[in-house]
């Protein structure tokens, strides 16, 4: 089970495809600036507050003791390319109330069900529940799916434009740990990679729905990041300093203190009624 932790989070709910905004694709070095602005400016607010994270995503919900009731604020939070997304925000909220899954006939309270219906919604959880998907979860447009009570997710997958990740733990994930498409540029720094023991899955890195001949060109990079249990990174792209200098968010810590930096992460623990 993989558990990404750290930045690599900020930017999960801007890069699943069924969030994902029609708009026109906008200046990757102005999104770039203005997520950078965005995290300068959640990091000067650190300390004030015990649910000051230093996330931008997270500080823009995790204050509001009402939470739980404003749920779909968390769709206004976004920052970066899925800013404009709103995945179910308009819908109606879908509680998932039975564990079970079924691929050939959801039945309606599983998360199956309402990961297929054709309206937006927004998707939660009646209580902690282990679910054990029987298939790959397939999504319709216009869904949240809002585990703030201890959802574990999928990998992200980057997108267009400049990614850093940096100082996350990640630990036997399913396919990869991180992966893209459509040419992003990702410097992966200070990272600790503990690979699973299927051989098939030992790769960090996957590029999806693009042929070799092209991914090569693509600016992926590694460095100072900690590979276990036969864990690898491929790279890819000539390099350039002005590109990954771009994608660069923050000074990375070295790997070895990884097990300290993300000590406190991993699901939240929220309760109703008072602060994240």
């Amino acid at each position: 089970m993989a558990t990404p932790l750290s930045f690599m989070s900020l930017f999960f709910l801007l890069l699943l495809p069924s969030f994902i905004s029609s708009s026109p694709l906008q200046d990757p070095e102005l999104v770039v600036l203005e997520v950078q602005k965005s995290i300068n400016s959640s990091r000067r607010n650190l300390g004030s507050l015990s649910c000051v994270t230093g996330n931008p995503i997270d500080d823009c919900w995790r204050c509001d003791p009402n939470w739980e009731k404003n749920r779909k604020h968390l769709a206004d939070c976004a920052i970066g390319f899925g800013k404009q997304a709103i995945g179910g925000r308009d819908g109606k909220i879908y509680v998932v109330t039975d564990p079970s899954d079924d691929p050939v006939s959801p039945k309606p309270g599983t998360l199956r069900h309402g990961a297929i219906q054709g309206e937006p919604l927004w998707i939660i959880f009646s209580r902690d529940m282990v679910i054990k998907l029987k298939e790959e979860l397939m999504m319709n447009s216009f869904k949240t799916i809002d585990g703030r009570e201890g959802l574990m997710q999928r990998m992200p997958r980057c997108r267009h434009g400049y990614f850093h990740v940096v100082n996350n733990d990640y630990t036997w994930w399913g396919s990869y740990a991180i992966g893209g498409s459509a040419a992003p540029t990702i410097i992966s720094e200070g990272n600790r990679f503990f690979a699973p023991d299927n051989k098939t899955f030992k790769e960090v890195t996957k590029r999806e729905h693009t042929p070799q001949r092209i991914w090569k060109n693509w600016n992926w990079r590694s460095s100072g990041d900690l590979m276990l249990n036969g864990a690898f990174f491929t790279p890819s792209g000539a390099g350039a300093s002005s590109s990954y200098a771009r994608a660069s968010s923050l000074a990375a810590k070295p790997s070895y203190l990884i097990s300290s930096i993300t000590a406190s992460a991993g699901s939240l623990n929220c309760k109703k009624g008072s602060l994240c």
